[in-house]
């Protein structure tokens, strides 16, 4: 791939960014998506790329990750991936958003700055309401109260802001609410009491999910590379078992394995060794290539599709479109339960497992309301 990045003489976020439009398929072998930006600022050391997937049921929504990737080609494929993923979510969520994705290149700790951020946000606001950014790795909502100062395309905002400040809370609200559905799928009862269920991951995420699941009372196993996230946990909940590494916690006599940190986590080595009978988390792209769903549907491991049970988030930040209410955005996280039952039947009706079964009703609601925008209303 081309050094898009340092090929560009663009140094300001007033200039126009620069525009690549994906036919049928884009690099990586991605579906087409309707546009890529990759954005410039030298001045403040921006290198982001924004990817648009579908507008078909409304602006796209997604948020902007800030992570350090080893190459702009990583940084591409991520966002391919997760804008794809975020239009299937946001459809089988029952919000009227379409599906798109930021990342910011860079590490954080070090880049991040007032400067940068604002940067960011002028060629969020160049897209002119077809983008709709949040939250998402390395971003928070001080973050995007600073990115809304350049762009009224903007959501994830602090509550002082009139916003829905940590969508980690629904996030995980609606995690523990596709656990409980494929809880009774496998073994005919929602709780969780006396099921353990390994936690890869206490972030944002999976911290709150730690809390759920002793509600609940599951035992727990966590494992994380932060030792301080695994110490604020087990300040908490002394009760949490802590696995020495990841092998360990996917080794460990699991009945639900729960991926919360970065994608790509369930692969062909992992199928085997698991011995849980239930895979959901909150992490995005957790499948690590095609064909993995037929794997774990051979291995009789029931996966909850990561895009329709961590979409608790997006229906948080989404409903600060309509002036944020935490009680209606909780009402409609809470659905996940149901949707997640009504896949993980119509994957067993079919005889498909249910990564297929979602994505069949995620793109018939694409394609069903979608086409009602052809519909002429007049002059």
């Amino acid at each position: 791939m081309t050094n898009v990045f340092g090929s560009s003489d663009k140094s300001s976020a007033g200039d126009d960014p620069d525009v690549a439009q994906l036919g049928d398929h884009g690099p990586a072998g991605q579906p087409g998506h309707e546009q890529v930006v990759f954005c410039q600022d030298q001045a403040s050391g921006l290198r982001a790329i924004i990817a648009i997937y579908s507008t078909a049921l409304g602006p796209a929504l997604g948020g902007t990750r800030f992570y350090p990737y080893r190459s702009e080609d990583e940084a591409l494929a991520d966002v391919l991936n997760l804008s794809r993923a975020m239009a299937y979510k946001n459809a089988l969520a029952g919000l009227d958003l379409g599906g798109g994705k930021a990342v910011i290149i860079g590490d954080p700790a070090r880049l991040k700055s007032e400067a940068l951020l604002r940067a960011y946000g002028r060629f969020v606001e160049s897209l002119n309401g077809r983008y709709i950014t949040a939250c998402d790795i390395g971003t928070y909502s001080e973050d995007m109260d600073i990115v809304a100062r350049e762009s009224a395309h903007v959501t994830g905002r602090t509550v002082p802001n009139g916003g829905a400040g940590d969508s980690s809370v629904l996030t995980a609200f609606g995690v523990f609410q596709g656990m409980r559905a494929a809880a009774e799928h496998v073994w005919g009862s929602t709780s969780l009491d006396g099921r353990v269920v390994g936690i890869e991951g206490v972030g944002k995420v999976g911290h709150r999910l730690v809390d759920h699941l002793i509600t609940d009372g599951a035992q727990v196993v966590v494992y994380d590379t932060s030792n301080a996230a695994v110490e604020r946990v087990r300040a908490k909940h002394p009760q949490v078992t802590v696995a020495a590494s990841r092998d360990q916690l996917v080794a460990t006599r699991l009945d639900i394995y729960s991926p919360c940190a970065l994608g790509g986590a369930v692969d062909d080595e992992t199928v085997g060794t698991l011995t849980a009978k239930i895979i959901c988390g909150g992490a995005n792209n957790q499948l690590a290539h095609p064909g993995v769903e037929k794997l774990l549907a051979d291995h009789g491991i029931v996966y909850a599709p990561d895009y329709l049970v961590n979409s608790g988030g997006v229906i948080q930040v989404a409903d600060e479109l309509h002036g944020f209410s935490f009680e209606r955005a909780q009402a409609r996280a809470e659905q996940i339960f149901s949707t997640t039952r009504q896949i993980l039947q119509a994957a067993d009706k079919d005889g498909v497992p249910p990564a297929v079964a979602a994505d069949r009703l995620a793109e018939r609601r694409i394609a069903e309301v979608g086409r009602l925008r052809a519909i002429y209303l007049g002059s």
